[in-house]
């Protein structure tokens, strides 16, 4: 053994030598170390063996511990003539061309041995593949009937069992074969591979959106194919003797194959026209998505008919042999043949023998372009059983005529819009579309703006249908094939690409009208915005004006057909009543206004208040029912002139007005007795149930309280009501069933009077909408969240006021709004008519403002579509997916985009008029400055305007311009400023002044058009009279000739404006307005304006030019010299002063320019200004048909360097860790949350501190009390606090209108901290309730929300790495759920468990 050197024992690692053995290694170190290295399996990987103290070399150990099975099999005679035959006699292709550097692709190879390698031929990028449709689906006309015969049964139709086979023949057509990218994980195909199974249903934020419907592909699936080869541009090059491309699509390098022969110039010519046309339709294909004319198809015949052009050069070719001829004849004979098989193309072309006809392909793409379709067609209502023999779902009743349109839309796999009132029966079509899911093994989605109503659909569809549900809280069956959610479940799966959306068919909208919502009506935009292609639509709304504009925005965002049907017929119609002292008065029947109606109840309102006016004032004879009780304490109205504003405002106060505002106690109990003279007049004509909506929380409460003598149930409702309620709360837990709130709506229910509003445990509001439904509730006071949340119709509908607040301000209800709750009035089936009553207490609402509430159109659908960062995020980390795309798309932006293709055939029109346009002017002085004479001429025009009203509002500036002054004018006529004076000034009948002005070469058109002004106050055929004045000066009319002034008579015997020629120079006579006076000269001249308006004598005008033409040639390099602005025209405001010194030395460019005296001067100067007005125009049309132009694009531009400056996405606009947290937060303002979380806010706070901390996040209500915190959450507060400011000024200072403390006041409501933080820590909810004054709704709505944020902050968690605030999150939503707050609804798990 060998010795080691010194520094390999000091060594950790020796380097030594190694003996190598077939299955191990072994050092050979000093000592013989008891230890040897060997592989480990087939992995190769080294171990280390223990060995006995001393090891000898012997024949055993030189054998390897392992023996390996030959590489190859061994050699016999077969398997070499197999190889040889492979080698040699096998085609196949050469393997040299496979490599990477020939081909450029890696293949993949065994690591043990080089397999063999097979090519792979590229995937065609069309394919034609049948078209299946499912039985059905399959018409008569597609199935052939053919008798049995010996080629399939040998079975002869007498015989018994012969039959008849229907065969169906398949549609065949032309797809686009799937790239490879778009199975890519990032990829945004629905074709891409599935995630993980748990992000399923929900999505996750590391999945890409499914590419929305109407969207083009993206470019990283597709081939690029260079414009050239797709309109035909290349091939038109090559017909024109042009060279080939020698570098095909998507190579680096290519062929080139020399010059081709060149075509006869027949061919040319005649391709000259077409392709021009061609190119210029281009834009037109790519608007419509129509396929460009394929020139192989188009010249094909010709290539076939290649034997006619054959022998046509045979035949010139013959001519040949006559010496000396010229080929003039055997060119005109192939040029004849040539244009014969050329004019024969084109006409098989408009035949449509080879290709589609181009005329009528746009046709039809036009037509398509109309996106909605209105219903009413008679013949799907007549012939439904025929169109739709095989329905998915049977109904025990006829279906209407716009149900059957839906059903049959429905069966097309085609998008239906729906608008009827409230229920007609628009859930016909959302079953329908149900069981089509079923039928199809495909899924159907639900949506609702609200989880009350997701929760009760779920209850009425799951005895029919396989339902599942999916809210903020609750996740049930989320594999059935018909699913139920809120609109925000919806979006949040489609912005993370959740695989469920793969198997949706069809997406049902309700209550579509909600996207009028302020703050939630976006999110109904995204989702349609957002859908794939594939997926269907059905929206039911309420009726609004405009359904054919929201149709038609959709069908456009979509790129396909909405078919628009339903009714505007009540299925149980209504009759209004005014309700006033116990009578009712019948106002409006069957949408029929009665005036009459009203006219009496003002007549009861003038007998009441006359009989007081005979009691006399503080006495009352009689009980008053009016609010306000005994007089002193009425508001002080005077009979029947009360307003509808007036009569609102007082019956509209809500909830928040005090007892004492209604005549103290005297005035509630005469409330009362309103109430209870209603009732009784309801109950004894037979109208309850009834529902009473009041505008206020508090308002429903006391109204019902305040009904504490009144009961209105049987003893066996009575009954009924307490055993659903004992089933009911009998989930809850001991201390809960007893909570005030429940304990005071039981009573009411008990004496069937009940209470809905948000104020309520959700709990509390499902036990009363379901005692509703079931009759056992007779006079119900709700919100009007009734109406929209809860499918509950009752016999009567009454109104407390006419008047709500809107969380901003108190304003009347509009006509949507009233007819939404008036709706649910009549019972279908039960009532023949619905009654609706208004409550009148002090006074009668006027008969205008009624018939507007009554009869009026409800309100429009709009688009409340803004920007948030959240939806930035999202598309920012999407490749295939741009914002602008989504603005653009948004109802918004609807109707700039389909202006589009009008202002694109506007811009085509202007750059081909501005190409030809003469952009170079010959001047003939020499310098072509007409250019820059021009940009004077509009930055003096544009200083004028600012300064010349306040000019000329100046007093000596009014009596600086008598006649004879020398004066500067621009007008209509006179587009440059010109040298001219004043003849006259204005009178009482004409305000105008009259100047003469030199002109030098005005534009025909200009004179042309001048002639028929229709703003001029003269009249062409006769003159008009100006008044004369009667201590008219010697100064206002000079004598030319020296002679004495006659006196004007006030007649103008000239048709202003008067065009003139003097001594060769050109002038004009016409009227100046205040605004078109540029300046005012300090120079004088003598003018006798009877001679020159009155005698229109030529003499006084030459005179008068001459004098203006020596006053120029004077001043020949300026103008001159202007009025002083401070000493002469007595102006004091420093900036007019300013801009008054400015606009005079821009003029006095103007006088230097060569131009200004040139004789061509408004010549040049009118194409010039054509010329500049064109490119403007074209400017103007880029940028509306550029992203720039879209409404919120600045807002756009301000979010995104917010979200650079707080670290969100980098300069590039890639999105960065701390955007793709962000992405996760939708529950709260996700700036805060994610800052929040980078600055480890979290970290030094329990669970329970951190989730009543996120509250703030959550919590909405304004009027809360001051929550009692502790030092730590305090602490937290202040930190919390400070960041929304600090994100408030971050986006103040790029320009966002948002005040810092305003804006984290608005976002952060700390009221329910210390509820919450009780509440996770254990404490009864009776006990929490006693800590602020938000109702028992509110705080249960806000912690079951809190659930969701815990969710968000662990997801974000996640991303972040922190596994520490992921447990954190955890344990405090694990708190927080419990008892009451997460007491499952009644709707989803029903009453049979309990």
């Amino acid at each position: 053994s060998s010795i080691l050197p010194r520094e390999a024992q000091i060594s950790a690692v020796p380097l030594v030598p190694m003996a190598v053995s077939a299955g191990h290694i072994r050092p050979r170190v000093g000592g013989e170390l008891p230890f040897r290295l060997a592989f480990s399996g087939y992995s190769g990987h080294l171990r280390v063996e223990p060995l006995p103290s001393v090891m000898r070399d012997s024949a055993l150990s030189s054998l390897p511990d392992l023996i390996l099975p030959p590489a190859l099999p061994p050699e016999i005679p077969e398997s070499i003539k197999q190889s040889i035959e492979r080698e040699y006699f096998v085609p196949a292709l050469d393997h040299e061309e496979d490599k990477v550097e020939h081909c450029g692709k890696y293949w993949d190879f065994e690591w043990f041995g080089e397999g063999p390698s097979f090519s792979e031929p590229s995937l065609p990028r069309l394919a034609i593949v049948p078209v299946w449709e499912p039985p059905f689906r399959r018409g008569k006309t597609q199935q052939q009937s053919v008798a049995t015969s010996k080629d399939f049964f040998q079975i002869s139709e007498d015989k018994p069992g012969s039959q008849e086979i229907a065969i169906w023949i398949p549609k065949f057509e032309e797809v686009e074969v799937m790239h490879y990218n778009e199975a890519a994980h990032n990829s945004s195909s629905v074709l891409r591979r599935p995630g993980a199974p748990e992000d399923f249903v929900r999505g996750s934020t590391s999945n890409h959106p499914f590419r929305p419907g109407g969207f083009a592909h993206s470019l990283g699936s597709e081939k690029y194919v260079p414009d050239g080869a797709v309109n035909g541009a290349w091939l038109c090059e090559v017909l024109k003797g042009g060279p080939l491309q020698t570098i095909p699509p998507g190579f680096k390098q290519g062929l080139d194959l020399g010059a081709p022969e060149p075509f006869l110039r027949s061919w040319r010519e005649g391709l000259d026209s077409y392709c021009a046309e061609k190119l210029r339709e281009e834009s037109f294909h790519e608007e419509l998505d129509l396929d460009p004319i394929h020139f192989d198809d188009l010249f094909k015949k010709a290539w076939e008919q290649d034997e006619l052009l054959d022998e046509a050069s045979d035949r010139a070719m013959e001519s040949e042999v006559v010496k000396n001829e010229k080929f003039d004849k055997p060119e005109e004979s192939w040029r004849e043949a040539d244009v014969s098989i050329f004019e024969e193309i084109l006409s098989d072309v408009k035949e449509g023998k080879h290709l589609i006809d181009i005329d009528e392909q746009v046709d039809k793409l036009k037509n398509d372009e109309v996106w909605p379709v209105m219903g009413g067609n008679e013949a799907i209502v007549e012939q439904f059983s025929e169109l739709v023999p095989d329905m998915a779902l049977d109904f025990p009743f006829e279906l209407d005529s716009f149900q059957k349109e839906a059903i049959y839309h429905l069966e097309r796999s085609e998008s239906v819009f729906v608008a009827a009132h409230t229920s007609a029966g628009k859930t016909v079509v959302a079953e329908y579309a149900f069981a089509l899911a079923a039928k199809h093994c495909t899924r159907a989605v639900y949506t609702s703006p609200i989880k009350a109503i997701s929760n009760q659909k779920y209850r009425d569809f799951s005895s029919r249908f396989d339902v599942g549900i999916l809210t903020g809280d609750v996740s049930l069956r989320p594999e059935a094939s018909c699913l139920i959610m809120t609109t925000e479940i919806l979006r949040s799966m489609l912005y993370k690409g959740a695989d469920i959306i793969r198997d949706i068919e069809w997406v049902i909208f309700d209550e579509v009208h909600y996207v009028n919502d302020v703050e939630r009506g976006v999110i109904w935009e995204e989702v349609i915005i957002m859908l794939p292609d594939h997926v269907n639509m059905v929206l039911l709304s309420a009726t609004v004006p405009n359904t054919y504009e929201f149709a038609d925005w959709i069908g456009r965002t979509k790129r396909k057909k909405i078919y628009v049907t339903g009714t505007t017929q009540r299925p149980v119609p209504l009759e209004h009543c005014l309700y006033y002292q116990g009578e009712l008065y019948n106002i409006c029947d069957h949408e029929i206004f009665l005036p009459q109606g009203v006219k009496a109840a003002k007549d009861a309102l003038n007998l009441k208040n006359s009989f007081k006016v005979v009691s006399g004032p503080g006495r009352s004879s009689g009980p008053s029912l009016g609010r306000g009780g005994s007089s002193g304490h009425g508001h002080g109205r005077t009979s029947g002139k009360g307003t509808f504003n007036q009569w609102s405002k007082v019956s509209g106060q809500g909830g928040t007005a005090s007892i004492s505002q209604y005549g103290g106690l005297g005035g509630w109990r005469s409330e009362t007795t309103q109430w209870y003279l209603l009732i009784n007049k309801l109950s004894n004509k037979g109208l309850l149930p009834a529902v009473v909506f009041c505008f206020s929380k508090n308002r429903c409460d006391k109204s019902a309280d305040s009904l504490m003598a009144s009961d209105l149930t049987t003893k066996s409702e009575k009954s009924e009501i307490r055993v659903f309620c004992d089933k009911a709360f009998s989930r809850l837990k001991g201390s809960d069933r007893h909570l005030p709130q429940v304990v005071r709506v039981r009573d009411l229910l008990h004496r069937g009077i009940g209470v809905h509003h948000a104020g309520l445990l959700p709990i509390v509001k499902e036990v009363v909408e379901m005692l509703f439904c079931r009759g056992a509730i007779k006079i119900l006071f709700s919100t009007e969240t009734f109406a929209m949340g809860v499918n509950a119709p009752a016999r009567t509908v009454a109104f407390h006021s006419l008047r709500k607040h809107d969380g901003k301000t108190f304003r009347e209800l509009l006509p949507g709004e009233y007819t939404q709750m008036a709706g649910r009035a009549g019972r279908r089936g039960l009532d023949k008519v619905g009654t609706v009553v208004i409550m009148c207490w002090d006074d009668i609402p006027e008969e205008g403002d009624l018939k507007r509430l009554l009869t009026g159109k409800p309100t429009k659908l709009e688009s409340q579509f803004r920007l948030t960062y959240n939806m930035i995020l999202s598309l920012l980390r999407v490749e295939d997916l741009k914002v602008e795309d989504m603005l653009k798309r948004s109802f918004a932006e609807f109707h700039a985009q389909r202006a589009l293709p009008e202002q694109q055939q506007q811009l085509q029109k202007g750059e081909g008029e501005l190409s030809q346009m003469q952009s170079y002017i010959d001047c003939i002085l020499g310098e072509p400055t007409i250019e820059g004479y021009y940009e004077l001429v509009i930055e003096a025009e544009k200083l004028g305007n600012q300064i010349q009203a306040a000019v000329m509002k100046s007093r000596a500036a009014q009596q600086a311009l008598s006649p004879g002054r020398i004066v500067v004018v621009r007008s209509c006529l006179l587009p440059v400023p010109t040298f001219g004076v004043i003849l006259r000034g204005p009178t009482s009948n004409v305000k105008c002044w009259i100047a003469l002005a030199i002109s030098r070469g005005l534009d025909p058109s200009i004179l042309s058009s001048s002639f028929h002004n229709p703003n001029s106050t003269t009249k062409s055929e006769e003159g008009y009279f100006i008044s004369r004045k009667s201590n008219r000066g010697l100064e206002d009319e000079y004598s030319v000739l020296g002679r004495r002034p006659r006196k004007s008579s006030g007649i103008i015997n000239v048709t202003l404006p008067y065009f003139g020629t003097a001594g060769g120079t050109g002038y004009v006579v016409l009227e100046v307005e205040t605004k078109e006076f540029v300046s005012i000269c300090k120079a004088r001249i003598q003018v006798d304006t009877v001679r020159l308006l009155e005698d229109v004598s030529t003499a006084a005008y030459s005179q008068t030019i001459q004098q203006l033409l020596q006053l120029e040639k004077e001043y020949s390099d300026q103008e001159p010299p202007y009025l002083d602005p401070i000493k002469d025209l007595k102006l004091n405001d420093l900036e007019i002063v300013e801009q008054y010194g400015k606009q005079q030395a821009l003029l006095a460019e103007i006088a230097k320019n060569q131009c200004h005296r040139c004789p061509k001067l408004l010549e040049h100067y009118s194409l010039a200004k054509n010329h500049h007005t064109l490119k403007d125009k074209v400017r103007q049309l880029k940028f509306e048909l550029s992203d720039a132009a879209l409404q919120q694009m600045p807002d756009f531009q301000q979010r995104i360097e917010v979200l650079q400056e707080v670290g969100c996405i980098d300069a590039d606009l890639t999105v960065q860790l701390k955007g793709r947290v962000a992405c996760e937060i939708n529950s709260g303002d996700e700036l805060i949350a994610t800052q929040c979380l980078f600055d480890n806010q979290l970290v030094d706070l329990d669970p329970a501190e951190a989730v009543a901390l996120l509250s703030a996040l959550v919590f909405q209500t304004k009027e809360a009390t001051e929550p009692l915190l502790t030092p730590h959450l305090e602490t937290a507060r202040e930190r919390l606090m400070m960041t929304a400011i600090h994100i408030g000024e971050v986006q103040a200072r790029y320009g966002l209108q948002i005040n810092p403390v305003d804006y984290a006041n608005d976002v952060l409501k700390f009221g329910l901290v210390e509820v919450v933080y009780e509440w996770a820590k254990g404490t009864p909810f009776a006990d929490i309730c006693e800590l602020t004054n938000v109702p028992e709704g509110s705080i249960v709505r806000t912690i079951a929300r809190l659930d969701e944020t815990c969710r968000e902050f662990k997801n974000a968690a996640r991303i972040i790495g922190d596994s520490t605030l992921y447990q954190k999150m955890d344990d405090a939503s694990n708190a927080i759920k419990r008892d009451i707050v997460f007491a499952a609804s009644l709707y989803v798990t029903g009453l049979s468990s309990t």
